[in-house]
């Protein structure tokens, strides 16, 4: 199957055009200045971005299926303007560009974040409401963006899958990503504490296994949840120690003492020209993310099946190793 990428230098991006190689496809991407996560495979590139209609007809030229994976996560460093040009623009340039060229089926990456996640221990699934207006300006974008999409599915002979991942973890973590960068801080003794709270934590190859089934086999029009199992800060940290097989104990503060020290993480992040370690908004959603995602449905429909957690963890770790991140 001739196949097209979008964001695919990102960390589900890196794991997905692997499976599809695996798998036979012909696979091409579209990259702005970087392309780390790709560089050497036997695909097809194509220099471009999400504001450049001619750059993702090329993409989506002779496409069968595009894969739009392309966004901008942000917890706190963008405004609702910059991202609203990435994540919901952007996406309704891919949706032309599909339409222009013929595409068949589009998968659209949005996230569990573009749910409305209360109450927090009630289930989470595909029927919640899209928090349409989140005062988090990046769940915001991904609802309105999937609220497009939505409403596109099937216009024009356009075919249109939705899937939601959860927080992602695992190899090919080339950036690294926020979570990628958690857990070398964690490994190299660097978090000097955390606080309670926690997410919904899945394997980045198993985002791609379900974006596949997704591909193949998801309804158009119909979202998919990709979730894993939720594990306070306290609980991952306890199960990446056993993973990497060192002693990682870090204390937990309260809440309030972690919104207390932003000010001197923030300065201190400047200074070592590093992500900070967190942010008002990652410790927002580590307090009010949904204890009980569920994935039945995704199960069911695209048999999607997430690994272990202390599987994901040994292997996270053992790719950084081999990579030179530890």
């Amino acid at each position: 199957m001739n196949v097209a990428v979008t964001g695919a230098n990102g960390h589900i991006g890196a794991n997905l055009i692997r499976k599809l190689l695996e798998r036979g496809d012909t696979v091409k991407v579209l990259y702005h200045n970087n392309n780390t996560a790709f560089k050497g495979l036997d695909i097809s590139t194509v220099k471009g971005g999400l504001g450049n209609p001619e750059s993702l007809e090329e993409l989506c030229k002779e496409a069968e299926t595009v894969y739009h994976l392309a966004a901008q996560i942000s917890i706190g460093n963008f405004t609702l303007e910059q991202l609203m040009k990435i994540n919901f623009t952007g996406t309704e340039n891919v949706i032309n560009a599909c339409k222009k060229t013929g595409v068949k089926r589009l998968v659209h990456f949005s996230s569990i974040h573009a749910y409305k996640h209360n109450p927090l221990n009630a289930p989470l699934n595909e029927s919640n409401p899209l928090n349409l207006e989140s005062e988090l300006v990046y769940e915001r974008t991904k609802a309105l963006a999937e609220e497009l999409v939505q409403k596109k599915a099937g216009e024009d002979g356009l075919e249109i899958v939705i899937v939601n991942p959860t927080a992602v973890i695992g190899p090919w973590d080339f950036g690294p990503s926020y979570l990628g960068q958690f857990l070398i801080r964690l490994y190299n003794r660097r978090i000097p504490a955390l606080i309670p709270g926690g997410y919904d934590w899945v394997d980045a190859r198993d985002i791609a296994d379900g974006t596949i089934g997704a591909a193949l086999y998801g309804k158009s029009g119909e979202k998919y949840i990709l979730s894993g199992n939720w594990l306070s800060l306290k609980e991952l940290t306890e199960l990446a120690a056993q993973a990497c097989g060192k002693n990682l104990h870090v204390p937990v503060i309260p809440y309030f003492l972690g919104l207390v020290g932003l000010p001197f993480i923030q300065g201190w992040a400047k200074i070592k020209r590093e992500h900070p370690l967190y942010t008002k908004e990652s410790l927002q959603i580590l307090q009010s993310g949904n204890r009980n995602i569920q994935n039945k449905k995704a199960r069911k429909a695209l048999g999607y099946k997430p690994r272990p957690l202390e599987t994901t963890l040994k292997d996270t770790f053992d790719w950084f190793k081999q990579n030179g991140y530890l």
